[in-house]
């Protein structure tokens, strides 16, 4: 989920610094499977993710998203944050038993081609951690968030 993050924060600062792609610059294989894919998103914000990905952020459905595909037009993955209240039980469940003492401070649905995936950032004293957890309240993914500042020389 770090990466994500990080990925998710670069597509913003990238979008900010280019003050984003004019419409027209996105390939029209890229606007027309992302328009079949969502067909009610609003304020739609593209950005060159990197030279083979086209990132579209917007909302749809009173929530923020983000939509990544390759320039030829192949949806790649979405993600969009959620509440607490709209984490599925089976979710809810494993987070409880598995992190008791942690605190939920980022919750997302990352969508790919695989299947959903719920994203969080949890949070116990100093320590962060990413998880990932699929609809049926399996655990993919548990991994140590770095704190600001860690890592740095």
């Amino acid at each position: 989920m770090k990466n994500l993050i990080l990925v998710f924060a670069a597509g913003i600062l990238i979008s900010i610094t280019a003050c984003g792609q004019n419409v027209k610059d996105v390939p029209a294989k890229v606007k027309t499977a992302f328009d079949t894919k969502f067909p009610g998103a609003q304020n739609v914000k593209w950005g060159k993710e990197n030279a083979t990905q086209w990132e579209a952020e917007f909302k749809m459905d009173a929530k923020n998203y983000s939509a990544n595909y390759t320039v030829d037009g192949k949806w790649m993955e979405s993600e969009y944050t959620i509440s607490a209240n709209e984490i599925p039980v089976a979710v809810t469940a494993t987070l409880g038993k598995e992190f008791p003492s942690y605190i939920l401070l980022v919750s997302e649905v990352s969508e790919n081609a695989k299947g959903k995936v719920y994203e969080f950032e949890i949070k116990t004293g100093n320590k962060k951690k990413e998880v990932a957890v699929n609809p049926d309240g399996t655990l993919v993914k548990k991994g140590n968030s770095k704190e600001k500042g860690e890592g740095k020389d």
